[in-house]
């Protein structure tokens, strides 16, 4: 990945997490078991996730909606992208999680998408030669969990070209107990405080914010989360 610059801003305002500030966030942390109360996804159930989307999506071109991780960290060779807007959705952080950026001790929160409003992001296209490898690759790090294979459905997208049909991984209703709205200032608690074998939340924050920025998507809440983060790692003891 190049390297990126700390000094994005999203309108008048500069980008107050800084690298350094997340620097503070990180720290070793052994692998542990998985999720409390979850049960690891099984790979016939990952076969099945992938042959139900290429059933679905017929002879089409499978196109993915990215609005955190997946638009700095794909995980595959991207065959083409654009901009694009789901409308009726928007972007959150509340998928709750005690693993990977998280502990128990101290939970964590990644984005999900969640209805009402509308997001800015990216469509990534699939390329059709390495289509189920990297459909399993995507299922196998997006959908963890058994309880958690209802969280990937299509949505509609607006592109310059016109509209796309995507995959993307929303917050289901059905999975109340892993995803929930909650207010930004306990959003920004656990952000602040959450760091897994996988680095911290405020690392995934500063990330996707960062990214947004440099595409000229101005997405408030998030603006504002970095802003409540930054401020309470800034009253922290330095290490």
């Amino acid at each position: 990945m190049p390297r990126r610059s700390n000094t994005a801003t999203c309108g008048p305002t500069p980008l107050r997490l800084t690298a350094e500030l997340v620097a503070r966030t990180i720290k070793p942390v052994e692998e542990e078991s998985p999720e409390p109360n979850l049960t690891p996804i099984a790979s016939e159930e990952l076969d099945g996730l992938v042959r139900r989307i290429e059933e679905e999506a017929g002879d089409q071109e499978i196109w993915v909606f990215a609005y955190g991780s997946l638009m700095w960290n794909p995980g595959f060779d991207v065959a083409a992208s654009e901009n694009a807007v789901a409308s009726g959705w928007h972007r959150a952080f509340s998928l709750k999680i005690e693993r990977f950026r998280a502990t128990s001790d101290a939970p964590g929160l990644m984005l999900a998408l969640l209805p009402g409003g509308s997001c800015s992001g990216v469509v990534l296209r699939v390329p059709c030669a390495t289509k189920q490898q990297d459909l399993h690759r995507l299922m196998a790090r997006e959908i963890r969990y058994s309880e958690a294979r209802d969280m990937v459905r299509w949505v509609s997208v607006k592109t310059a070209s016109g509209s796309r049909r995507a995959l993307t991984f929303w917050a289901s209703s059905e999975r109340s107990p892993l995803t929930e709205k909650m207010p930004l200032e306990t959003a920004a608690n656990m952000i602040s405080q959450a760091c897994g074998p996988a680095g911290s939340c405020a690392e995934y924050l500063h990330r996707t914010v960062l990214d947004l920025a440099e595409r000229n998507i101005r997405d408030r809440n998030l603006w504002r989360l970095q802003e409540m983060v930054a401020a309470k790692l800034n009253a922290l003891p330095e290490r």
